[in-house]
């Protein structure tokens, strides 16, 4: 089933274990360095140009606003596939992936075809369909697959919004785990803001932890919220000592991070990252009034150098507090605008640089010192996010 590796997370010692492939998953699709990162594994962007992407309607849902079990199967299970692909070094690995559009297009993970040179999708387990591999992105785990078929034999999945997910949400999660093909587990967001690594070492902020059991088999397929649609990608299990099977704790992609990573390969072949090279914390009620910083905004916690920020002469806070049991960094400036548009959570950071390219200029609204400031930053490219 292809080799996989394990991940030491920190100063912790347990393996996060990829559920298929030798790679792990996960980067944002704004990369903006340590944004979010305080709270590591503890604690731990949408189509542009009109472009429509995995986009079916919904039937009326019953009258609690969700559906059973089975009614999400049988809206969702047909536009799930399997995904088998095969490579010199790695042999065979097995994964899933899941129809987006009418147009062939499959969105897996990118550990799942890593380095493959043949991948034959099935969507009952006995037809296979050769696909090509339109582009991959290892920053986020994310691969797009392209198969050629008529488009009444494609059910496109629908996606949602991965920023409205709550701990204590219903999830399903339908893939391929050990070959048994449409399989369908259900659990709860166990977990949001989870903090994972990608094949190419990147941070990925955001990623949903859930209990749904999932296993070797299920890289690459959906993780499903109550009304049918897709919040996530599954990609990860956190796994002891050698013990690879599912235990509980599974993490996916968040699905708001692939719907602007797939419609950037479905247009040019690539990803670019654009990059601003900060780790952030909201500012909360306590931490204005203790030390009278703005009322809202976003923390300075940390500047990567050479950044962005860094040649932008963005600070970084350097006293070290707790608050409520938290610790934070002060003494930085805290950003309160981004081109214009008020930012209090690192979400909404990440979704205004998401619509950017490296090279591209952000406008900053900063306090400093409690003197407010116009910061303007030139975006840089993510590291390791080369292609």
């Amino acid at each position: 089933m292809g080799r996989t590796r394990n991940v030491p997370l920190r100063a912790l010692e347990l393996l996060l274990v990829a559920l298929v492939g030798a790679g792990l998953a996960l980067a944002g699709a704004a990369l903006l360095g340590k944004l979010g990162s305080h709270t590591t594994i503890q604690q731990v962007s949408p189509l542009g140009g009109g472009t429509s992407v995995g986009s079916i309607p919904l039937q009326p849902a019953p009258a609690t606003g969700a559906l059973t079990a089975e009614q999400v199967y049988k809206r969702d299970a047909p536009g799930v596939v399997q995904v088998t692909a095969s490579s010199p070094s790695r042999g065979e690995a097995l994964g899933s992936g899941f129809v987006i559009d009418k147009a062939g297009h499959i969105v897996t993970n990118y550990h799942v075809v890593q380095g493959a040179s043949k991948v034959l999708v099935s969507f009952s387990g006995r037809d296979q369909l050769p696909s090509t591999i339109v582009g991959n992105d290892p920053s986020t785990d994310t691969a797009v697959l392209k198969i050629q078929t008529h488009a009444s034999a494609l059910t496109p999945l629908e996606l949602g919004d991965s920023d409205s997910v709550r701990v204590g949400d219903t999830v399903y999660a339908i893939g391929n785990p050990f070959g048994y093909t449409r399989t369908l587990t259900s659990g709860l967001v166990s977990a949001v803001q989870r903090q994972i690594t990608a094949p190419n070492t990147l941070p990925i902020d955001n990623a949903i932890q859930t209990d749904a059991a999932i296993n070797h088999g299920n890289s690459g397929g959906p993780l499903i919220d109550a009304a049918a649609r897709v919040i996530g990608v599954t990609s990860q299990i956190y796994s002891q000592s050698s013990q690879q099977g599912n235990i509980g704790i599974g993490f996916a992609v968040p699905v708001n991070t692939v719907r602007n990573v797939a419609a950037q390969i479905i247009s040019t072949g690539k990803v670019a990252h654009a990059f601003l090279g900060i780790g952030t914390t909201p500012v909360t009620k306590q931490l204005a009034r203790l030390y009278k910083l703005p009322g809202s905004g976003l923390l300075v916690l940390s500047v990567d150098g050479g950044s962005g920020a860094d040649k932008a002469g963005i600070l970084a806070g350097h006293t070290p507090v707790v608050v409520n049991g938290e610790s934070y960094t002060i003494g930085g400036d805290v950003i309160t605008s981004v081109d214009g548009n008020p930012v209090s959570q690192f979400e909404q950071l990440r979704d205004l640089i998401a619509q950017k390219k490296p090279g591209e200029k952000l406008e900053l609204g900063i306090v400093r010192g409690g003197d407010k400031k116009s910061v303007t930053v030139t975006l840089g490219q993510a590291p390791g996010g080369r292609r």
